[in-house]
């Protein structure tokens, strides 16, 4: 029988396996943020775009907004 972990244990174990870097709010991402319209605006989203955009990361996402912005590298998470 596995012993439940407490979050802080887990999330220690996991970043062992698969180390994570952070993409930084920078004045380059506040900038990026600044220049973008989406149709439904959503300050989350906004970060979000900007930060991928900034970072030239792929953006995985479930939001039909998000994934219909043809300036966006975005990868579908079905």
């Amino acid at each position: 029988m596995r012993t439940k972990l407490s979050f802080q244990a887990w999330l220690d174990e996991a970043l062992i396996h698969m180390p994570l870097r952070e993409a930084l709010f920078t004045f380059a991402v506040a900038a990026e943020a600044a220049a973008i319209e989406l149709p439904q605006p959503d300050l989350g989203d906004v970060f979000l775009a900007a930060t991928a955009r900034v970072y030239n990361l792929t953006l995985v996402t479930a939001d039909p907004q998000l994934l219909t912005c043809s300036w966006l590298k975005t990868l579908p998470n079905e």
